[in-house]
């Protein structure tokens, strides 16, 4: 007899219990929890990674937008002396009046002010269009994806559209109608069905490589300065090159122009870069090291397939920063650093938006700029956000052979109607996040993922200050790892044959090296119809019986496509 058949099993966990308890419930039958073999704890730690790999967006995305000036203006600057008193009540000099040039270094202390206060507006307008969204995602369309506002359309809405410090052809009032009427057309499309049909032209070599150039693009994401662990920095003779020096060894970039005269001027409305150069002390940055310590454990628990690796990386590094007077102090001893401490000692702030919330305008409405704008970000969200859609639901292994997925309409409709709702709080256009990747990897595969993240960017009204303190360098080694995963879909390329493999490459390579899953897209589109458009034209003379086929049925000069091929070869070998 089996001995070991009679032995007891040791009761189910808490966990176990709870899990199963879940799943029987309207809740877990909803959201499918055994139908996707997931769990309800599952789901909570995959809405959890992607959070904490996302989260870096309430304090970025804020920052950027308010490079623009927001809502703030002229009126907001406050008439200064021009002798060195900064009270106007002791001045002994002129009172200097302000004007269009107060927006401008140096800064006008009243605008200043003013830009502080908008930040904090659009810290709280992008935790509300997010939490939103990933509602909308989470309870309709049952997928694990996270929406906030995208990266890319963010800095182009700030720095192209509106400009530095309202210095561009559109206001930012101008810029959040542009971005509420391109919403309402991207809705309208998907409504219809329109958006679904457009994404399967996509040819399929650029649909399957996508995956994994978007997996190269968050790994370029994670490995610079800003928003990684900074190892990339750049260089004046090759773009790119190792950096990971300390931040006293970095220098800021702006374009400039030299005069007739020999004078440098910096260029009308251009923007001053981060500090992405390295001067000196390459390698010796003490953030970098820290970041690799992440990396490393991050990386080990994955090969261990211990569950929350991501999590465990984020927290133990952002942790370390948190305490100041050390080396990896997200709090530097600097004004910048003492306020961000200030700010972060708070723990608990509630903000109100007063100044971005309906603060659209139409005012511009016929002027050409206005127009271009929203084109712009029209067919950046429908390349952009529908690719990044449909690479996150390969990823996740929900799409069918045709590419498509369960709960697509409504994934469609969900961050259409985010782009709506951000607009109308102040914020450039919501997308699918490309970290959602992240909760996928740990095991996300329902609604209750993107409910997760809904519920943390509910706690992010309270808990801003803590959130927006996670530092690049606690980001970045989840960001490159992801990559690492995503980059399985470049096995079922057929690099063989060359009008698949071109596009594919062209697809993979440009999305991290021009920064936008838009340009990459197009990229691997554009070459895959040049490849294939002279073999359409032939078989299109063949059908109106311009040109006469070739033997076996096949295009003149066998030249046709890869699909026909296969066909002939079929043919040829039921010897027809």
């Amino acid at each position: 007899m089996d001995v070991e058949a009679h032995e007891p099993r040791p009761p189910p966990s808490a966990l176990t219990r709870l899990n199963k308890y879940v799943a029987k419930t309207r809740v877990g039958k909803h959201f499918k929890l055994a139908e996707r073999n997931s769990t309800f704890t599952t789901e909570l730690r995959a809405g959890t990674a992607t959070f904490l790999t996302m989260a870096y967006i309430l304090a970025v995305n804020a920052s950027i937008l308010s490079d623009s000036g927001a809502t703030c203006s002229v009126s907001d600057c406050i008439p200064l002396c021009s002798d060195s008193t900064q009270s106007l009540q002791n001045c002994t000099g002129s009172v200097i009046q302000p004007d269009s040039t107060c927006k401008f270094d140096p800064v006008n202390p009243g605008y200043s002010t003013c830009i502080e206060k908008v930040r904090k507006d659009l810290i709280v307008a992008t935790v509300a269009s997010s939490l939103i969204g990933c509602l909308i995602m989470g309870t309709f369309a049952n997928l694990p994806l996270a929406l906030a506002p995208g990266m890319g359309t963010n800095a182009y809405f700030a720095y192209t559209v509106v400009g530095f410090h309202g210095s561009g052809n559109v206001s930012y009032k101008s810029a959040l109608a542009a971005v509420f009427i391109e919403g309402l057309i991207f809705l309208f499309i998907s409504a219809i069905g329109l958006r679904a049909k457009l994404a399967k032209l996509i040819p399929k070599p650029v649909r399957i490589s996508s995956s994994a150039g978007i997996g190269l693009f968050l790994a370029f994401i994670g490995l610079q300065n800003n928003e990684g662990i900074g190892l990339i920095g750049y260089s004046s003779s090759t773009l790119v090159t190792i950096g990971a020096c300390p931040a006293s060894s970095r220098a800021s970039l702006a374009p400039v122009i030299t005069a007739a005269n020999g004078t440098v001027i910096l260029i009308q409305g251009a923007t001053v870069s981060g500090d992405i150069m390295c001067l000196r002390d390459r390698m010796e940055s003490a953030t970098f090291w820290l970041g690799v310590v992440g990396f490393v454990i991050i990386a080990y628990c994955l090969v261990k397939n211990v569950k929350g690796a991501m999590i465990y990386g984020i927290i133990f590094v952002t942790a370390v920063s948190w305490f100041r007077n050390t080396k990896v102090t997200a709090f530097p001893n600097t004004d910048a650093g003492d306020s961000a401490y200030e700010y972060f000692k708070k723990v608990v702030d509630i903000h109100t938006i007063e100044s971005t919330a309906g603060a659209l305008s139409f005012k511009d409405i016929g002027k050409g700029y206005f127009w271009e704008a929203l084109i712009t970000f029209l067919y950046v969200d429908i390349l952009d956000t529908t690719g990044t859609l449909y690479s996150m639901a390969r990823f996740a292994g929900f799409t069918d052979d045709n590419g498509s997925f369960e709960g697509q309409y409504f994934a469609f409709m969900s961050d259409a109607s985010s782009i709506v709702v951000g607009s109308l709080l102040g914020t450039s256009p919501v997308t699918a996040f490309i970290e959602s990747s992240t909760g996928i990897r740990e095991g996300g595969r329902t609604g209750l993922t993107a409910l997760t993240v809904a519920g943390y960017f509910f706690l992010a009204f309270f808990f801003t200050p803590l959130l927006a303190s996670i530092p690049a360098w606690a980001v970045g080694p989840p960001l490159i790892l992801v990559g690492v995963l995503m980059m399985k879909s470049v096995v079922e390329i057929e690099w063989e044959d060359m009008r698949q493999a071109i596009p594919a490459f062209v697809t993979l390579i440009l999305m991290p090296l021009t920064y936008s899953i838009a340009y990459g897209l197009i990229g691997g589109i554009g070459t895959f119809i040049v490849l294939h458009v002279g073999d359409w034209g032939l078989e299109l003379l063949v059908k109106l019986g311009i040109v006469k086929g070739g033997g076996g049925g096949g295009v003149i000069n066998g030249a046709h496509d890869h699909q026909t091929r296969e066909e002939d070869a079929k043919v040829a070998e039921i010897g027809v």
